[in-house]
């Protein structure tokens, strides 16, 4: 079995890394899935691993761009005056100023973004089930409408960031590769974190907080954690996404409620929440699903999103990975006891 999964991971790993090169046309594309397998892997910590279903983890994204962007303008330039002038095509960055500026805003966005959960965490971890997602949805929504007032960021008409210092296809290449390894480092970081304590301690309170509560875990820390840690990737996507869309404007980019953020929710279901690969399986097939959909049915594809969702909560209640767990259970290490075999022993 461990042997399969050095196959299994050397294999992905693998083509995660020729795909650029193969599909050079495809560039865009193919970062986007790794933004979606990130912000998949990041809506399941809590949403399935911790029972708590937020729909405002877009304001982590939102917010991420916004402090890149914001650390690495305010690094060369007064930002007022840059986004007064609308920044990229007048003031100049040189390579060092923008790769500088990038890297040290992507990380700050990260950890702003943790901050900015515990603190939300504080204020809307006291609600449960559809509360709590209203409740952090209203918090998204609210800060989109903020930023676009306000003119020192931009107000409504965004932020303009420079160029990428080189060539269109070797800048594809650079953002991929930057999506891949917060995406590759999300799944490594995630799928160590459940085999710990942590892990048995968020699942205890998705099972029953109360009795969580009871056995001595301190839910609200676990909860602050685990959002705090969600939030720190889903932070560093947003900032690496700023640079690579280069203008990005608040309410149909960088909060994006109704697109990015219902999105990441429908690749965990479709894959199967709760699940280490089902963020992973679910945001594929959500992409692949959206190319088509969006190309070939431009004009219907919010009725065939709405249809898949239908389809995947009456008939796939548990994700495609837990359907295939469920109907294959030997391909995951599943032992299942044969009934058969033991009512006849014990008739002996």
């Amino acid at each position: 079995m461990a042997k399969n999964k050095i196959i299994l991971y050397s294999v992905i790993l693998a083509f995660s890394f020729i795909s650029p090169f193969a599909f050079p046309d495809y560039g865009t594309q193919l970062a986007t899935l790794w933004l979606m397998i990130i912000v998949a892997l990041t809506w399941d910590m809590t949403g399935g691993q911790m029972g708590y279903n937020s729909l405002g983890n877009i304001f982590f994204y939102g917010t991420g761009m916004y402090v890149a962007a914001l650390i690495a303008i305010g690094m060369v330039y007064d930002v007022g005056d840059y986004t007064n002038a609308a920044g990229g095509g007048i003031y100049k960055f040189t390579d060092a100023q923008y790769f500088g500026g990038m890297f040290l805003g992507v990380l700050g966005a990260g950890i702003f973004c943790s901050i900015s959960a515990v603190i939300i965490g504080l204020l809307t971890f006291g609600l449960r089930g559809p509360y709590f997602a209203i409740g952090t949805l209203g918090v998204a929504i609210a800060a989109g409408e903020l930023v676009s007032n306000w003119d020192w960021v931009g107000g409504g008409q965004g932020i303009a960031l420079p160029v990428y210092p080189g060539d269109l296809d070797t800048g594809k290449i650079y953002f991929y590769f930057l999506f891949a390894a917060v995406g590759i480092s999300v799944f490594l970081f995630v799928k160590w974190l459940y085999g710990t304590r942590f892990g048995a301690a968020i699942n205890a309170i998705r099972d029953d907080e109360e009795k969580a509560d009871a056995m001595g875990i301190h839910t609200l820390r676990y909860k602050l954690y685990t959002w705090a840690m969600a939030a720190f990737f889903i932070g560093m996507a947003g900032g690496i996404s700023a640079f690579q869309l280069i203008h990005f404007e608040p309410l149909e980019t960088a909060y994006q409620t109704i697109n990015l953020g219902i999105f990441m929710v429908v690749c965990v279901l479709l894959g199967g929440k709760g699940t280490l690969w089902g963020p992973v399986v679910g945001a594929i097939l959500f992409h692949l699903f959206k190319e088509i959909t969006w190309n070939y049915l431009l004009g219907w594809q919010w009725v065939a999103l709405g249809a898949l969702i239908v389809v995947t909560v009456v008939y796939f209640q548990d994700g495609v990975m837990g359907y295939l767990m469920h109907r294959y259970p030997h391909w995951f290490g599943i032992r299942v006891e044969d009934k058969s075999a033991k009512t006849a022993e014990q008739a002996q």
